[in-house]
Protein backbone atom coordinates (compact mmCIF):
# COMPACT_ATOMS: atom_id res chain seq x y z
CA UNK A 1 0.00 0.00 0.00
CA UNK A 2 2.88 2.17 0.16
CA UNK A 3 2.90 2.76 -3.25
CA UNK A 4 -0.79 3.95 -3.32
CA UNK A 5 -1.41 7.69 -2.48
CA UNK A 6 -4.18 10.37 -2.78
CA UNK A 7 -4.00 14.17 -3.29
CA UNK A 8 -6.34 16.50 -3.76
CA UNK A 9 -5.06 19.69 -5.63
CA UNK A 10 -7.54 22.20 -6.42
CA UNK A 11 -11.40 22.09 -4.61
CA UNK A 12 -14.67 24.04 -5.85
CA UNK A 13 -15.35 26.56 -2.55
CA UNK A 14 -18.97 26.96 -4.04
CA UNK A 15 -20.04 22.84 -4.39
CA UNK A 16 -17.72 20.83 -2.75
CA UNK A 17 -16.05 19.56 -6.08
CA UNK A 18 -12.40 18.43 -5.96
CA UNK A 19 -9.79 17.41 -8.14
CA UNK A 20 -7.29 15.05 -7.18
CA UNK A 21 -3.84 12.41 -8.02
CA UNK A 22 -4.72 9.06 -7.09
CA UNK A 23 -0.90 6.99 -7.24
CA UNK A 24 -0.75 3.58 -7.68
CA UNK A 25 1.47 1.26 -8.38
CA UNK A 26 0.59 0.79 -12.05
CA UNK A 27 0.16 4.81 -12.79
CA UNK A 28 -1.23 8.08 -11.59
CA UNK A 29 -5.22 8.23 -12.09
CA UNK A 30 -6.87 11.98 -12.15
CA UNK A 31 -9.54 12.35 -10.61
CA UNK A 32 -12.61 13.00 -10.87
CA UNK A 33 -12.36 9.48 -13.14
CA UNK A 34 -15.02 7.08 -14.50
CA UNK A 35 -13.63 3.24 -14.70
CA UNK A 36 -14.62 1.35 -17.74
CA UNK A 37 -16.50 -1.83 -16.36
CA UNK A 38 -14.27 -5.22 -17.60
CA UNK A 39 -16.20 -7.85 -15.54
CA UNK A 40 -14.49 -10.89 -16.86
CA UNK A 41 -10.95 -9.10 -17.77
CA UNK A 42 -12.87 -7.36 -20.82
CA UNK A 43 -14.52 -4.17 -21.83
CA UNK A 44 -17.12 -5.50 -23.92
CA UNK A 45 -16.98 -5.22 -27.70
CA UNK A 46 -13.40 -3.17 -27.02
CA UNK A 47 -10.04 -4.44 -26.95
CA UNK A 48 -7.04 -3.10 -24.36
CA UNK A 49 -5.39 -0.73 -27.27
CA UNK A 50 -8.72 0.98 -27.93
CA UNK A 51 -8.79 1.58 -24.24
CA UNK A 52 -5.70 3.05 -23.86
CA UNK A 53 -6.46 5.15 -27.15
CA UNK A 54 -9.47 6.68 -24.75
CA UNK A 55 -7.01 6.92 -21.92
CA UNK A 56 -8.42 4.75 -19.66
CA UNK A 57 -6.51 5.40 -16.59
CA UNK A 58 -7.88 2.64 -14.74
CA UNK A 59 -10.78 -0.22 -15.15
CA UNK A 60 -12.73 -2.98 -13.05
CA UNK A 61 -12.70 -6.26 -13.31
CA UNK A 62 -15.32 -8.42 -11.07
CA UNK A 63 -13.97 -10.86 -8.85
CA UNK A 64 -17.03 -13.27 -8.88
CA UNK A 65 -16.81 -13.58 -12.52
CA UNK A 66 -13.09 -14.24 -12.72
CA UNK A 67 -13.82 -16.62 -9.57
CA UNK A 68 -16.12 -19.52 -11.76
CA UNK A 69 -14.23 -18.38 -15.42
CA UNK A 70 -11.19 -18.48 -15.82
CA UNK A 71 -10.23 -19.02 -12.11
CA UNK A 72 -8.55 -16.79 -9.47
CA UNK A 73 -5.55 -19.32 -9.43
CA UNK A 74 -4.95 -19.59 -13.26
CA UNK A 75 -4.82 -15.33 -13.57
CA UNK A 76 -2.88 -15.32 -10.63
CA UNK A 77 -0.44 -17.90 -12.74
CA UNK A 78 -0.56 -15.27 -15.36
CA UNK A 79 0.52 -12.47 -13.68
CA UNK A 80 -2.44 -11.28 -12.14
CA UNK A 81 -5.09 -9.65 -14.09
CA UNK A 82 -2.45 -7.17 -15.40
CA UNK A 83 -0.68 -9.71 -17.35
CA UNK A 84 -4.02 -11.97 -17.98
CA UNK A 85 -5.59 -9.37 -20.08
CA UNK A 86 -2.37 -7.25 -21.09
CA UNK A 87 -3.08 -4.05 -19.08
CA UNK A 88 -0.74 -1.97 -18.33
CA UNK A 89 -2.67 0.45 -16.20
CA UNK A 90 -4.41 0.64 -13.09
CA UNK A 91 -7.14 -1.44 -12.06
CA UNK A 92 -9.96 -2.17 -9.45
CA UNK A 93 -11.62 -5.63 -8.46
CA UNK A 94 -15.29 -5.78 -7.70
CA UNK A 95 -15.57 -8.24 -4.31
CA UNK A 96 -18.49 -9.55 -6.56
CA UNK A 97 -21.25 -8.84 -3.77
CA UNK A 98 -23.69 -7.81 -5.99
CA UNK A 99 -23.30 -10.30 -8.59
CA UNK A 100 -23.80 -12.99 -6.00
CA UNK A 101 -26.95 -10.71 -3.99
CA UNK A 102 -28.46 -10.03 -7.61
CA UNK A 103 -28.63 -14.11 -7.84
CA UNK A 104 -32.60 -14.25 -7.15
CA UNK A 105 -33.33 -17.66 -5.64
CA UNK A 106 -29.60 -19.27 -6.09
CA UNK A 107 -28.04 -17.38 -2.42
CA UNK A 108 -28.26 -17.97 0.82
CA UNK A 109 -26.90 -15.26 3.51
CA UNK A 110 -25.44 -16.57 6.73
CA UNK A 111 -23.06 -14.47 9.59
CA UNK A 112 -19.75 -16.82 7.87
CA UNK A 113 -20.84 -15.50 3.99
CA UNK A 114 -23.21 -16.55 1.39
CA UNK A 115 -23.81 -19.68 0.02
CA UNK A 116 -24.33 -19.17 -3.98
CA UNK A 117 -25.29 -21.24 -6.87
CA UNK A 118 -22.98 -20.45 -10.06
CA UNK A 119 -25.04 -18.78 -12.49
CA UNK A 120 -22.85 -20.78 -15.22
CA UNK A 121 -23.45 -24.48 -13.87
CA UNK A 122 -25.25 -24.77 -10.59
CA UNK A 123 -22.23 -25.89 -8.99
CA UNK A 124 -22.31 -24.40 -4.96
CA UNK A 125 -19.82 -22.32 -3.68
CA UNK A 126 -19.70 -19.78 -0.57
CA UNK A 127 -18.26 -17.04 -0.26
CA UNK A 128 -16.87 -15.07 2.67
CA UNK A 129 -14.93 -12.19 3.48
CA UNK A 130 -11.96 -14.08 4.19
CA UNK A 131 -12.33 -16.24 0.97
CA UNK A 132 -12.83 -12.71 -1.27
CA UNK A 133 -9.76 -11.04 -0.08
CA UNK A 134 -8.05 -14.46 -1.01
CA UNK A 135 -9.71 -14.20 -4.46
CA UNK A 136 -8.92 -10.31 -4.79
CA UNK A 137 -5.15 -10.81 -3.90
CA UNK A 138 -4.71 -13.31 -6.70
CA UNK A 139 -6.13 -11.23 -9.51
CA UNK A 140 -3.52 -8.63 -8.21
CA UNK A 141 -5.58 -5.29 -8.76
CA UNK A 142 -4.20 -2.02 -7.40
CA UNK A 143 -7.51 -1.65 -5.76
CA UNK A 144 -9.72 -4.23 -4.08
CA UNK A 145 -13.57 -3.95 -2.55
CA UNK A 146 -14.29 -5.35 0.66
CA UNK A 147 -17.21 -7.87 0.71
CA UNK A 148 -20.26 -6.53 1.85
CA UNK A 149 -23.82 -6.87 1.45
CA UNK A 150 -25.81 -4.60 -1.75
CA UNK A 151 -29.04 -3.86 0.18
CA UNK A 152 -31.86 -4.06 -1.54
CA UNK A 153 -34.32 -1.34 -2.20
CA UNK A 154 -36.85 -1.18 -0.68
CA UNK A 155 -36.12 -2.61 2.13
CA UNK A 156 -36.99 -2.11 5.65
CA UNK A 157 -35.56 -0.37 8.09
CA UNK A 158 -35.28 -3.33 10.09
CA UNK A 159 -33.67 -5.26 6.89
CA UNK A 160 -31.35 -2.08 6.41
CA UNK A 161 -30.10 -1.92 9.80
CA UNK A 162 -29.25 -5.91 9.84
CA UNK A 163 -27.56 -5.85 6.23
CA UNK A 164 -25.46 -2.55 6.79
CA UNK A 165 -24.30 -4.20 10.29
CA UNK A 166 -23.60 -7.51 8.76
CA UNK A 167 -21.58 -5.69 5.93
CA UNK A 168 -19.35 -3.99 8.73
CA UNK A 169 -18.58 -7.40 10.58
CA UNK A 170 -17.66 -8.68 7.06
CA UNK A 171 -15.29 -5.39 6.29
CA UNK A 172 -13.69 -6.08 10.00
CA UNK A 173 -13.42 -9.72 8.86
CA UNK A 174 -11.96 -8.45 4.92
CA UNK A 175 -8.92 -6.27 7.06
CA UNK A 176 -7.70 -8.93 9.28
CA UNK A 177 -7.14 -11.48 5.85
CA UNK A 178 -5.79 -8.85 3.75
CA UNK A 179 -3.28 -7.86 6.30
CA UNK A 180 -2.55 -11.62 6.40
CA UNK A 181 -1.89 -11.75 3.18
CA UNK A 182 -0.30 -8.43 2.97
CA UNK A 183 2.70 -9.61 5.09
CA UNK A 184 6.14 -9.34 3.52
CA UNK A 185 5.04 -8.09 0.25
CA UNK A 186 3.27 -5.33 -1.58
CA UNK A 187 -0.67 -4.89 -0.78
CA UNK A 188 -3.82 -4.09 -2.57
CA UNK A 189 -5.42 -0.86 -1.39
CA UNK A 190 -8.36 -2.25 0.20
CA UNK A 191 -11.79 0.32 0.05
CA UNK A 192 -14.54 -0.31 2.23
CA UNK A 193 -17.94 0.12 0.94
CA UNK A 194 -20.79 2.23 2.86
CA UNK A 195 -24.33 0.55 3.08
CA UNK A 196 -27.36 1.70 4.82
CA UNK A 197 -29.92 1.85 2.05
CA UNK A 198 -31.64 5.58 1.90
CA UNK A 199 -31.82 5.98 5.62
CA UNK A 200 -29.75 8.61 6.57
CA UNK A 201 -28.82 7.67 10.06
CA UNK A 202 -27.59 4.05 9.06
CA UNK A 203 -25.44 5.96 6.35
CA UNK A 204 -23.55 8.05 9.11
CA UNK A 205 -23.51 5.10 11.64
CA UNK A 206 -22.18 2.94 8.34
CA UNK A 207 -19.41 5.94 7.01
CA UNK A 208 -18.22 6.28 10.85
CA UNK A 209 -17.48 2.83 11.27
CA UNK A 210 -15.79 2.13 8.52
CA UNK A 211 -14.10 5.60 9.01
CA UNK A 212 -12.57 4.00 12.03
CA UNK A 213 -10.64 1.25 10.39
CA UNK A 214 -8.96 3.47 8.51
CA UNK A 215 -8.67 2.06 5.19
CA UNK A 216 -7.27 3.85 1.88
CA UNK A 217 -10.72 4.74 0.31
CA UNK A 218 -14.08 4.65 1.06
CA UNK A 219 -17.41 3.58 -1.36
CA UNK A 220 -21.35 4.13 -1.63
CA UNK A 221 -22.80 1.46 -2.14
CA UNK A 222 -26.23 0.11 -2.23
CA UNK A 223 -27.36 2.97 -4.99
CA UNK A 224 -28.51 3.11 -8.52
CA UNK A 225 -30.65 0.27 -7.51
CA UNK A 226 -33.84 1.48 -8.27
CA UNK A 227 -34.33 4.32 -5.53
CA UNK A 228 -35.39 7.63 -6.83
CA UNK A 229 -32.81 9.59 -8.12
CA UNK A 230 -33.62 12.46 -5.24
CA UNK A 231 -33.03 9.98 -2.68
CA UNK A 232 -30.03 9.08 -4.09
CA UNK A 233 -28.46 12.69 -4.34
CA UNK A 234 -29.93 12.96 -0.46
CA UNK A 235 -28.10 9.61 0.45
CA UNK A 236 -24.92 10.96 -1.52
CA UNK A 237 -25.08 14.60 0.78
CA UNK A 238 -26.06 12.96 4.17
CA UNK A 239 -22.62 10.09 3.67
CA UNK A 240 -19.69 12.24 2.32
CA UNK A 241 -19.42 14.37 5.66
CA UNK A 242 -18.82 11.39 7.83
CA UNK A 243 -15.89 10.17 5.17
CA UNK A 244 -12.28 11.75 5.70
CA UNK A 245 -12.02 14.03 3.28
CA UNK A 246 -8.51 12.96 2.81
CA UNK A 247 -9.36 9.90 1.29
CA UNK A 248 -10.90 8.79 -2.09
CA UNK A 249 -14.66 8.80 -2.15
CA UNK A 250 -16.03 5.49 -4.97
CA UNK A 251 -19.54 5.69 -6.05
CA UNK A 252 -20.48 2.44 -7.49
CA UNK A 253 -22.70 1.72 -10.22
CA UNK A 254 -23.56 5.07 -11.04
CA UNK A 255 -24.63 6.30 -13.97
CA UNK A 256 -26.21 8.06 -16.12
CA UNK A 257 -24.49 11.71 -17.06
CA UNK A 258 -26.35 13.94 -14.97
CA UNK A 259 -25.96 11.68 -11.97
CA UNK A 260 -21.73 11.89 -12.59
CA UNK A 261 -21.57 15.90 -12.81
CA UNK A 262 -24.01 15.89 -9.53
CA UNK A 263 -21.59 13.14 -7.89
CA UNK A 264 -18.74 15.35 -8.68
CA UNK A 265 -20.58 18.50 -7.50
CA UNK A 266 -20.87 16.91 -4.15
CA UNK A 267 -17.20 15.54 -3.84
CA UNK A 268 -17.18 11.89 -5.12
CA UNK A 269 -13.97 11.14 -6.84
CA UNK A 270 -14.19 8.07 -8.76
CA UNK A 271 -17.35 6.35 -10.74
CA UNK A 272 -18.08 3.48 -12.58
CA UNK A 273 -21.38 1.97 -14.30
CA UNK A 274 -22.02 -0.40 -17.16
CA UNK A 275 -24.65 2.05 -18.64
CA UNK A 276 -22.59 3.70 -21.70
CA UNK A 277 -21.58 0.33 -22.47
CA UNK A 278 -24.75 -1.43 -22.08
CA UNK A 279 -26.70 1.63 -24.05
CA UNK A 280 -23.91 1.60 -26.49
CA UNK A 281 -24.85 -1.88 -27.73
CA UNK A 282 -28.54 -1.36 -27.59
CA UNK A 283 -27.45 1.38 -30.24
CA UNK A 284 -28.10 4.73 -27.61
CA UNK A 285 -25.29 7.06 -27.68
CA UNK A 286 -24.60 9.79 -25.05
CA UNK A 287 -24.18 13.17 -26.37
CA UNK A 288 -23.94 16.96 -24.63
CA UNK A 289 -27.36 17.34 -25.29
CA UNK A 290 -28.82 14.04 -24.38
CA UNK A 291 -29.59 10.57 -25.80
CA UNK A 292 -29.39 9.71 -29.30
CA UNK A 293 -30.97 6.71 -30.53
CA UNK A 294 -29.20 5.68 -33.57
CA UNK A 295 -31.99 2.95 -34.65
CA UNK A 296 -34.58 5.81 -34.81
CA UNK A 297 -36.01 5.76 -38.78
CA UNK A 298 -34.93 9.34 -38.76
CA UNK A 299 -31.32 8.78 -38.93
CA UNK A 300 -31.95 6.22 -42.30
CA UNK A 301 -30.58 9.07 -44.54
CA UNK A 302 -28.69 11.74 -42.04
CA UNK A 303 -25.02 11.47 -43.26
CA UNK A 304 -24.07 14.38 -40.50
CA UNK A 305 -22.33 13.84 -37.33
CA UNK A 306 -22.87 11.20 -35.22
CA UNK A 307 -22.22 13.84 -32.61
CA UNK A 308 -21.16 17.34 -33.89
CA UNK A 309 -19.40 18.21 -30.62
CA UNK A 310 -17.32 15.26 -30.34
CA UNK A 311 -13.91 14.27 -32.10
CA UNK A 312 -13.71 10.56 -30.67
CA UNK A 313 -12.49 8.41 -33.60
CA UNK A 314 -15.84 6.93 -34.35
CA UNK A 315 -17.37 10.66 -34.68
CA UNK A 316 -14.53 11.71 -36.50
CA UNK A 317 -15.13 9.17 -39.75
CA UNK A 318 -18.99 8.03 -39.47
CA UNK A 319 -21.87 9.49 -40.13
CA UNK A 320 -25.36 8.65 -38.57
CA UNK A 321 -27.05 6.55 -41.55
CA UNK A 322 -23.76 4.40 -41.82
CA UNK A 323 -23.80 3.63 -37.60
CA UNK A 324 -28.00 2.68 -37.93
CA UNK A 325 -27.23 0.64 -41.31
CA UNK A 326 -24.81 -1.27 -39.28
CA UNK A 327 -27.07 -1.74 -35.85
CA UNK A 328 -30.14 -2.97 -38.14
CA UNK A 329 -27.87 -5.40 -40.59
CA UNK A 330 -26.35 -6.67 -36.87
CA UNK A 331 -22.73 -5.91 -37.64
CA UNK A 332 -20.27 -6.22 -34.65
CA UNK A 333 -18.79 -2.95 -36.04
CA UNK A 334 -21.69 -1.55 -34.85
CA UNK A 335 -21.45 -1.95 -31.20
CA UNK A 336 -17.95 -1.21 -31.11
CA UNK A 337 -18.17 2.14 -32.72
CA UNK A 338 -20.68 2.99 -30.89
CA UNK A 339 -19.36 1.81 -27.44
CA UNK A 340 -16.00 4.09 -28.26
CA UNK A 341 -17.92 6.58 -28.66
CA UNK A 342 -19.59 6.44 -25.16
CA UNK A 343 -16.75 6.00 -23.20
CA UNK A 344 -15.09 8.73 -24.78
CA UNK A 345 -18.05 11.21 -23.65
CA UNK A 346 -18.28 9.60 -20.20
CA UNK A 347 -14.43 9.97 -19.90
CA UNK A 348 -13.99 13.42 -21.98
CA UNK A 349 -16.92 14.45 -19.65
CA UNK A 350 -15.16 13.87 -16.33
CA UNK A 351 -11.65 15.29 -17.48
CA UNK A 352 -13.93 18.53 -18.47
CA UNK A 353 -15.26 18.64 -14.73
CA UNK A 354 -11.43 18.35 -13.76
CA UNK A 355 -10.11 21.22 -15.51
CA UNK A 356 -13.43 23.00 -14.14
CA UNK A 357 -12.61 22.46 -11.06
CA UNK A 358 -8.75 23.27 -11.53
CA UNK A 359 -9.45 26.68 -13.12
CA UNK A 360 -12.07 27.49 -10.33
CA UNK A 361 -15.30 27.95 -12.82
CA UNK A 362 -16.93 24.56 -12.11
CA UNK A 363 -20.11 25.76 -10.52
CA UNK A 364 -20.39 28.05 -14.04
CA UNK A 365 -19.77 24.32 -15.78
CA UNK A 366 -21.98 22.39 -14.24
CA UNK A 367 -24.87 24.94 -14.34
CA UNK A 368 -24.26 24.91 -18.20
CA UNK A 369 -23.92 21.02 -18.46
CA UNK A 370 -27.54 20.57 -16.35
CA UNK A 371 -29.37 23.41 -18.56
CA UNK A 372 -27.67 21.78 -21.70
CA UNK A 373 -28.43 18.18 -20.79
CA UNK A 374 -31.20 16.75 -21.66
CA UNK A 375 -31.94 13.09 -20.60
CA UNK A 376 -35.40 10.99 -21.95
Amino acid sequence: MSDFRFEIIAEDAATGARAGLLRTPHGVVETPVFMPVGTRATVKTLNQQDLAELDAAIILGNAYHLYLRPGHELIARAGGLHGFMNWPRALLTDSGGFQVFSLTGLTRIVEEGVHFQSHIDGSRHLFTPEKVMEIEHALGADIIMAFDECTPFPCTPDYARASMERTQRWAERCVVRHNELSLGGSSPALFGIVQGSVFPEMREWSARSLAALDLPGYALGGLGVGEPREEMLRTIAATLPHLPAVKPRYLMGVGLPHDLVEGVSAGIDMFDCVIPTRNARNGTLFTRRGRLRIKNAAFAEDLGAIDPDCDCRTCSNYHRAYLRHLFHTKEILGLQLATFHNLSFYLGLMRSARQAIIDGEFKAWRDDFLGTYQDS
